[in-house]
């Protein structure tokens, strides 16, 4: 093993840096080739079909089943011209990836012949096998139907040699096995709730989509290092491995010169992504060693989800040709800064109007307020369900560590607006109002806000930042499907409950703009507690956040337990995009997982212990007592081998503290597997299994330390971390 390692560093050393070649010197030469988008439908399709496609895409209406054999023969006719001999259905099950069957266009003839062949039935529906998907019960194993349906609103796109068509999977009674089933429903009930609250406004405004930006976050690690570490390739991060002596600490990898090998893959990665449409905009060196982030241009939120998980799938295909590995773990390496991709979301209008950007008139100043306090006391009602949604056990090791938000979900707004709303609280509404922009006595008009009105602050889970929400906590690794599914749906709930509130001050006889007032005045007070504008690593803010009634759940079981809280059933009654079994399936399916990631860390853990850990803890221990052996035989006292002699001894200690707490953690093990209840077997996993890990690490790192360099088996986290 030990001779991996170091066949591992050389082939290292003895890479090349591939020459990237772009398709063109102009991005928009080849941006979106390979998408099937409305260009390229606009060439294929018949003028008539072109309109009514790009209509009901625009209108989220379904597209007439006449018109889908026509799409499908043009998607066909220009995927064949791209090279494209397979088409696929590509979903997004529970899974937290994503999936594909792929099937030929070719149909052989009577004659003997074959031809190309896509219908409109292949291109809007398909009958993958779903048994071996997770599904939380909403399946037996034996019933291997679901469907997945065509999703127009996102373009098909090649892939290699293959068409990939997004669709949704459900299942054969009509429930979603996938993210975005509820993703679509929710974006659908925020679009109606906030058409309706900008009516107040704006009468012309006819539709409201929700548009996202994730920066995402990654590692990247030779391949040949990679491997070397079964832990890495078997868990997606180091169990063990001992702190470089260089890390992080003098910061100078953040912003820093791009290495040149990085460099080369992060061309090719842009220029595959841009293809694909996918708008990556932004490329730098992140705070640790060997961290790195890219980030796209605002699309609408269906589309750069579909886009996430695209690209995902694509660095880790185009890590494998530059001899890379790409780490999404949210915490491939203890110590240094974990790995997040943060969402930033807002909302826009058809008239393309951001409804979280402050304007500079009190009219628009008051359209900007009542969305931004809305969103506020969304996230207040329902802070414990956000927080579920962006729980796993790969984001547990993150949250509240470095560059990470702690489990306490609150918002940062800064401090000007943070002034602006105490105002606001505090200040006398004027019911007679003669001037539109004297709302308040005292305050001629709510003060002019600035794009960039808001310092960053990274200890805060939710954070205002000039024209959109960031929401920091979702692992690097995760679909943000789910936790933007959560806050699209939350919103809607609230500008429904706001719009109620208004209308029933209005039918009081108010004028609008006071009811308006009122009712955020009304927010501002009942949601203040959310608000937290100080250090979220502090250990003064979990007490102050515990006095604010703010909940803190710092691991997965108990986070999720806001699935099946009844204040939720009622949310996802209301908004209709959770029925209750989908609900509960999806709990179960998060609490499967958090339990089987523990549970093969574990058999991990284990077995590189006994296998590995200890043979060559014993092997070089071995060496030092024929060492004392030899001294002693040649006469020499004890005083010169008293070094040799205090090293055997930790050796023996540290091994036998290893192997004992081995052997308890496989009993905990064993014991948990018997637990039915799989919220109980997920929390003992959780507190008894999970809690050998660390001491168990604790003593693996001092034996590396200990342990001749040339016999250390497993890749340092010097040569993980600088090693390029």
């Amino acid at each position: 093993m030990s001779n991996f390692r170091f066949q591992a560093l050389q082939a290292v050393l003895d890479r090349s840096i591939p020459e990237i070649k772009l398709p063109s010197n102009k991005i928009s030469d080849y941006f979106n080739s390979n998408v099937f988008d409305k260009q390229k439908m606009k060439e294929f399709l018949s003028k008539d079909a072109y309109q009514v496609i790009v209509s009901s895409i625009e209108k989220s209406e379904p597209i007439p089943r006449d018109m889908a054999d026509q799409v499908a023969s043009a998607m066909k006719a220009w995927a064949i011209s791209k090279g494209a001999t397979h088409y696929t259905h590509w979903f997004q099950p529970l899974t937290g990836t994503t999936a594909e069957k792929h099937d030929a266009f070719f149909e052989p003839t009577p004659d003997g012949g074959a031809i190309e062949v896509f219908s409109g039935d292949a291109l809007a529906q398909q009958e993958p096998d779903a048994s071996s998907f997770p599904s939380g019960g909403l399946r037996n194993t034996f019933e291997a139907r679901g469907y997945t349906a065509w999703d127009p609103s996102s373009p098909a796109f090649i892939m290699g040699r293959t068409l990939c068509i997004p669709t949704v999977f459900v299942s054969y009674t009509g429930e979603a096995l996938d993210y975005k089933v509820p993703l679509l429903k929710a974006l659908n009930a925020l679009d109606r709730a906030a058409v309706d609250v900008c009516h107040y406004f704006d009468k012309s405004i006819e539709k409201v989509n929700a548009s996202l930006g994730i920066e995402q976050e990654y590692f990247l690690v030779d391949i040949a290092l990679f491997n070397a570490r079964p832990d890495l390739y078997l868990t997606g991060r180091t169990l063990f491995g001992h702190m470089s002596a260089k890390n992080q600490q003098l910061e100078d990898h953040y912003f820093g010169s791009i290495p040149e090998r990085v460099y080369a893959y992060m061309q090719d990665l842009e220029t595959e992504a841009l293809q694909l449409g996918i708008p990556l905009k932004t490329r730098h060196n992140e705070v640790a060693p060997s961290q790195f982030e890219c980030a796209p241009i605002y699309e609408e939120i269906n589309l750069a989800i579909d886009h996430n998980q695209l690209l995902m799938d694509l660095m880790d295909r185009v890590a494998k040709r530059h001899n890379f590995k790409v780490l999404l773990h949210e915490k491939p390496y203890a110590g240094v800064n974990g790995s997040g991709k943060h969402n930033n979301w807002s909302m826009i209008t058809n008239t393309g109007r951001n409804l979280l950007s402050p304007g500079k008139t009190p009219k628009n100043n008051l359209m900007f307020l009542t969305f931004f306090v809305n969103t506020i006391r969304a996230v207040y009602e329902h802070a414990d369900l956000l927080r579920a949604s962006i729980a796993s056990v790969n984001n547990d090791h993150r949250l509240g560590a470095n560059e990470a938000p702690p489990a306490i979900i609150s918002i940062f707004l800064g401090t000007q607006l943070s002034d602006v709303l105490d105002e606001i609280e505090t200040s006398r509404i004027s019911k007679k109002i003669k001037d539109d922009a004297l709302l308040w006595q005292g305050i001629p008009k709510i003060p002019q806000i600035l794009k960039d009105n808001t310092d960053r602050n990274r200890t805060s889970p939710f954070a205002f930042t000039g024209n959109k929400f960031e929401l920091r906590a979702v692992g690097s690794s995760a679909n943000s499907a789910y936790p933007m599914t959560i806050l699209n749906m939350i919103m809607a709930e609230q500008l429904k409950k706001f719009k109620y509130d208004v209308d029933r001050i209005l039918r009081k006889g108010e004028k609008k703009d006071v009811a308006i007032l009122m009712v955020i005045k009304r927010y501002i007070k009942e949601s203040k507690n959310i608000r937290f504008e100080g250090n979220g690593y502090s250990p003064e803010w979990e007490e102050e956040a515990e006095a604010r009634g703010l909940s803190n759940f710092k691991t997965t079981p108990k986070a999720l337990d806001a699935l099946l809280a009844e204040k939720s059933a009622i949310l996802f009654e209301d908004t209709a995009v959770f029925s209750q079994r989908e609900a509960h399936a999806r709990h179960e399916v998060l609490l499967e997982s958090f339990y089987k990631k523990l549970q093969i860390e574990a058999r991990v853990i284990g077995e590189l212990v006994t296998n590995v850990i200890i043979p060559t803890a014993i092997a070089y221990q071995s060496n030092l007592i024929e060492n004392v052996k030899g001294l002693k035989d040649i006469g020499l006292d004890s005083g010169t081998y008293a070094a040799q002699l205090d090293i055997i001894s930790k050796i023996s200690e540290h091994v036998n503290f290893i192997k004992s707490n081995v052997g308890y953690m496989i009993a905990e093990r064993k014991q948990a597997n018997g637990i039915e209840d799989i919220r109980e077997k997920a929390i003992a996993y959780d507190e008894k299994v999970k809690a050998f890990f660390q001491p168990i690490r604790y003593h693996v790192d001092k034996l590396e330390q200990l342990i001749d360099d040339s016999l250390w088996p497993l890749p340092k986290f010097r040569e993980l971390l600088f090693i390029k």
